[in-house]
């Protein structure tokens, strides 16, 4: 599928895979210089990127997990969803879960995009609901018997 994109700053770098495999696409801190991010707050750190691509797809961005590990950062939505229709600049809000301040280049890779399908959906309001063997049982009814 192909990915329209348009660089809003000349620093910044398009989505790679860290391998071949890869199901993400690296997303890259597009900044002039480098930020702090103090303990349990949160930062916008722009990609510099705006995107086009088809309907019936969604940008989810996800953490990277390196960087969770390794600096305790993490996207503050914990997944972002990038509609189909958005036009703006892909920007992180990145949190820093720690206990130190942490600090994100230029040019870091800060999250992963991964371009998944969605579906429109109708909704029917009604009365009953088709009876199942779990029924109503919610958080941590389906865990070993």
């Amino acid at each position: 599928m192909e990915i329209q994109v348009k660089k809003l700053r000349p620093q910044a770098k398009l989505p790679t895979r860290g391998s071949a495999a890869a199901a993400g696409y690296d997303l890259y801190a597009c900044l002039e210089e480098s930020v702090v991010i103090a303990p349990h707050a949160t930062v916008p750190v722009g990609t510099g990127l705006a995107m086009a691509f088809a309907e019936g797809w969604f940008a989810a961005v996800f953490a990277r997990s390196g960087l969770a590990m390794k600096k305790g950062l993490r996207p503050a939505n914990c997944v972002g969803v990038c509609d189909a229709d958005y036009r703006g600049e892909y920007i992180v809000a990145l949190h820093n879960d720690g206990e130190e301040p942490r600090t994100v280049e230029p040019g870091e890779r800060i999250a992963q995009m991964i371009l998944l399908p969605c579906r429109e959906l109708d909704f029917r309001e009604t009365d009953t609901l088709p009876e199942t063997e779990r029924g109503a049982g919610g958080f941590g009814s389906t865990g070993t018997k």
